[in-house]
């Protein structure tokens, strides 16, 4: 099965593992953002390991070479399955992220570096009006993947509707890891580019990260079993 990376958005530790607990969710695979990870350390990605969990550590590095190259030989030993530097930081930085994550990583590892390239969150209007790209979205993840893909990145974060057009580009075996995913009837949060699981398996994504959807459930454990049902169908019957 591809993993469908459950966000955990929570405050601490003993929060988490509450979470976790009490809606027996142990082992399912997780992402850790900045939120839990500068509260916590890595001391919370080693506790996730240990409970059999699969790990991508959001933490979106963007910085000067040299930093990132240090930082991510860090991040490396915690053997992570997966983590990710903003592509917006250029071709020398994700190198160099590429290169202390090989480094720092034990051997035999398998974790794979990503490069998020235009968060869910935006759109062509951002992006034009006040960042002054341009180029539309869709045209800018496609550069901004072509240019992780060149230097050494293992693949990216994109929205769902770019990844047919990502792996056009890039490669099938290119990874693609898409953020923006709700059930039918979810709000659409703060959330731009965004489809169903569903959608998402039919445009070829390798993996899914779906948070707030699950985490704010009346029933948490059920709802991210619906997720998986309609990943691994490919269909959205028991969501209406």
């Amino acid at each position: 099965m591809k993993p469908i990376y459950l966000a955990l958005d929570f405050a601490d530790w003993q929060e988490t593992e509450l979470f976790i607990q009490s809606n027996h969710l142990q082992g399912v695979p997780v992402k850790v953002g900045m939120e839990l990870f500068y509260r916590e350390g890595p001391k919370v990605i080693e506790k996730l390991k240990d409970n059999g969990h699969s790990v991508f550590l959001d933490l979106k590095l963007h910085d000067i070479p040299n930093t990132v190259y240090r930082a991510m030989k860090n991040l490396g030993k915690l053997g992570v399955d997966l983590v990710n530097v903003h592509a917006w930081g250029g071709s020398d930085m994700i190198r160099a992220a590429k290169q202390g994550f090989l480094e720092g990583s034990r051997p035999g590892s398998d974790g794979k570096l990503i490069a998020v390239t235009v968060l869910t969150s935006m759109n062509t209007r951002i992006l034009s009006e006040e960042l002054g790209v341009p180029a539309g979205v869709d045209d800018a993840a496609l550069h901004l993947a072509v240019l992780a893909r060149d230097s050494g990145a293992d693949g990216v974060v994109c929205s769902p509707l770019e990844v047919p057009m990502i792996k056009r580009h890039c490669g099938f075996s290119f990874y693609t890891v898409t953020p923006g995913i709700r059930l039918k009837n979810d709000e659409d949060q703060d959330q731009q580019r965004i489809t169903s699981p569903a959608e998402a398996r039919e445009y070829g994504a390798d993996a899914l990260v779906i948070g707030r959807s699950v985490t704010r459930a009346f029933e948490p454990k059920r709802t991210y079993e619906k997720v998986v049902k309609e990943w691994n169908d490919g269909n959205e019957k028991g969501n209406s």
